[in-house]
């Protein structure tokens, strides 16, 4: 009988019992995403446990240096201290990782991607590969082909960061802080630093005294400068964590070295990888996160002048995006599908 999965990689996910692990595995699945061997890679209180790939149960291994063994492709899920860590080991073993965390992004040796941008930098990765931040990806997947249109010169952003965005025990945090407080009783946060339900807040990373932004608006900014290769873009972003289990929402107003329309921009849209256009002024149809679950596109709408800006260079409009799909793991997925390894295989 002929074999045939011989040549199909071995792959390893780190973090596997995480919101995005439990979408790597469903986003491979959905996508044909050939793989000789799943490795399931967790903490030791997971090992042993088991997850379903392809139908079939997969024992959890406690991740460790001799787990790389054998790997074709890590894709790593487990925050920016475990892949510090764990993902040289990696390579060293002969995997090229996809790393989802910030630890790698602004690493100058290291790409940072989104397939409808930049895929030719896969092809520059010295064995790992960075995932940029959902919030960032959620923006920049509808601007990257009006920029390439009519350069961007400015762009203010504005986030609606879903509970998915901090992960699986977050989002846990928000469903039982909103029963809790339908009926009547006290509830102590333990992952978020204040009270989720009917509430929003600064986005749940650190501050910088100096300049008064989160880390997350950071990430945003400096990301959007590697990834469109323009240190010039002037960026302005507010990141706030929303009420909302899943899917990232964005405000979004840029203007343009010259003159823009509304219908322009639709045209471009329309064209764009990756994006869907929800935009139905009559009904006051536009993109929600409950549509924007479960999807694979960014959602972009509410496209209209920026009335602030007389010049006509400047558009507003409204985007939203699941942030463990696009935001997470089919973005890594992606990523693992170009890998010039397997394009070669």
């Amino acid at each position: 009988m002929e074999d045939t999965v011989s040549n199909d990689p071995v792959v390893a996910i780190v973090g596997v019992t995480g919101a995005v692990g439990a979408e790597l595995i469903a986003t491979m699945d959905k996508r044909g995403f050939r793989v000789g061997k799943l490795k399931a890679l967790a903490s030791a209180r997971s090992a042993g446990k088991t997850v379903t790939f392809r139908g079939k149960p997969v024992v959890i291994e406690e991740l460790s240096e001799r787990a790389f063994e054998g790997v074709d492709i890590a894709l790593f899920s487990a925050g920016s201290g475990i892949s510090k860590k764990f993902a040289p080991v990696a390579v060293r073993s002969g995997a090229v990782v996809v790393d989802n965390s910030s630890a790698f992004r602004m690493d100058p040796n290291v790409p940072l991607v989104i397939p409808e941008i930049n895929a030719r930098r896969i092809r520059d990765h010295k064995g790992i590969i960075a995932n940029p931040n959902c919030a960032a990806i959620t923006a920049l997947v509808p601007l990257w082909p009006i920029h390439q249109k009519n350069r961007i010169k400015r762009v203010i952003i504005s986030t609606y960061q879903a509970a998915s965005g901090a992960g699986a025990a977050a989002m846990e945090e928000l469903v039982e802080s909103t029963r809790a407080n339908l009926n009547g009783q006290v509830y102590t946060p333990k992952v978020m630093p204040h009270p989720y339900a009917f509430n929003l807040f600064n986005h749940n990373t650190a501050v910088d005294p100096e300049t008064g932004y989160n880390d997350e608006e950071t990430k945003v900014i400096k990301e959007t400068h590697k990834i469109f290769e323009d240190e010039k873009i002037a960026v302005g972003v507010t990141c706030v964590r929303v009420p909302v289990l899943r899917a990232h929402c964005e405000a979004i107003t840029f203007e343009c070295e010259k003159p823009i329309t509304e219908d322009q921009v639709r045209a471009i849209m329309a064209q764009a990888p990756g994006v869907k256009i929800v935009d139905d002024r009559v009904k006051n149809y536009f993109p929600m996160p409950i549509d924007a679950s479960g999807q694979d596109d960014v959602l972009v709408g509410r496209i209209r002048k920026d009335l602030s800006d007389p010049s006509g260079h400047s558009i507003s409009m409204f985007v939203a995006a699941d942030q463990l799909l696009k935001g997470a793991a089919l973005n890594a997925v992606q990523i693992a599908e170009l890998l010039p390894e397997r394009a070669m295989a």
